[in-house]
């Protein structure tokens, strides 16, 4: 269950990720975006992607792998806590092209943009692309220790409705 906001007597900042289940036990290792670069990282730095909310979790998965995919591979769902006097929050207006917060291939300047933000801060929070009135959380584990802990990981099963049998 999703913990309450903090204006809702919620104490907690949990920040969610759903990854498929032969990963869950390297969930911070931040491989895949070592290997290939990630929306805000270049190749070779080990960023590691969070959301606010598993709604956003999930969707931010959903869109890149489909929810065929969600549907027919095991998946894990984390959540971590993250103290939150760790992270610095990138409101829009500080993100310098406008069209880096919409859908598409991220470019070498927004990549090297949260590149920077990574090196400076230990865990940021940034609006999320797939889910625009929500945010995704990023840090690279090596320079956040001690500033998140799991909370749970649980399997992930989709709500078969989103992924119905094709009709003749």
């Amino acid at each position: 269950m999703t913990p309450l906001p903090g204006a809702l007597g919620g104490t907690e900042l949990v920040a969610w990720r759903l990854e498929q289940a032969t990963y869950a036990a390297t969930w911070d290792s931040g491989e895949g975006a070592f290997l290939v670069g990630g929306r805000w990282n270049s190749r070779g730095l080990r960023a590691v992607y969070y959301s606010v909310d598993p709604a956003t979790a999930i969707l931010e998965v959903a869109v890149h792998k489909g929810l065929r995919a969600l549907d027919t591979v095991p998946h894990v769902l984390t959540a971590i806590t993250v103290d939150p006097t760790s992270v610095f929050v990138v409101d829009r207006t500080m993100i310098p092209n406008p069209n880096w917060l919409r859908p598409g291939i991220p470019s070498a300047g927004q990549q090297a943009f949260g590149d920077d933000l990574l090196g400076r801060h230990p865990v940021v929070l940034i609006p999320s692309v797939v889910s625009t009135a929500s945010w995704n959380l990023m840090f690279v584990a090596s320079d956040a220790g001690g500033s998140y802990k799991v909370k749970s990981q649980e399997s992930f099963a989709l709500d078969p409705r989103l992924h119905p049998p094709a009709r003749s």
